[in-house]
């Protein structure tokens, strides 16, 4: 699959063909004023299409970033958070009271669930792109064998992403009684 990066830069790409084969007159323009309305164009049709991927919101619930239940939510598990990478359509996350879940396949589904309780360390990383569309990844570390290290790639608001999943593990941890104690 593609990166966001090259999406980008060849939608960009068919945005210059487009000017090209208008035979629009640029000339007004500076060409620092002519790059910006190209990169406006760009991030705004990249941002169209990606809000057109994201399945319709049930009438009973709000937006998917803020669902208060969700398929596949165990016992009074609630729904914090639902996202998903940019332009992706096969890769889904989730943040509950007490896991994240990370869900991937189109046809095919694999599953991945990390406790709150076994994270250790939260960061969450941008480009220069990325911060023009507030996109980022957001890494977890945790304490599991099988995946120490989950990257919630290219999500929204990628800081809001981090808060929430690092006030989710405090919270988890208190209900649980759960101190972290670091060696030294």
């Amino acid at each position: 699959m593609a990166s966001t990066q090259e999406i980008r830069a060849r939608v960009r790409g068919r945005v210059w063909q487009a000017f090209a084969q208008a035979g629009v007159s640029a000339a007004p323009l500076s060409a620092e004023r002519l790059e910006a309305l190209v990169d406006e164009i760009t991030d705004g049709v990249l941002l169209e299409v990606d809000d057109a991927l994201e399945p319709p919101a049930p009438a009973d619930q709000p937006a998917a970033n803020a669902a208060p239940a969700a398929e596949g939510a165990i016992g009074d598990e609630e729904v914090l958070w639902e996202g998903r990478p940019f332009l992706s359509l096969t890769e889904r996350y989730t943040v509950t009271t007490e896991r994240l879940r990370v869900e991937r396949g189109l046809l095919g589904r694999d599953r991945e669930d990390l406790e709150l309780v076994r994270i250790q360390d939260i960061d969450h990383t941008q480009t220069l792109g990325e911060r023009m569309v507030r996109l980022g990844d957001v890494h977890v570390r945790g304490h599991d064998a099988s995946h120490p290290e989950i990257t919630l790639r290219n999500v929204k608001d990628p800081e809001g992403v981090h808060e929430l999943i690092r006030r989710a593990v405090l919270d988890a941890r208190k209900r649980s009684n759960f101190a972290f104690r670091e060696e030294m």
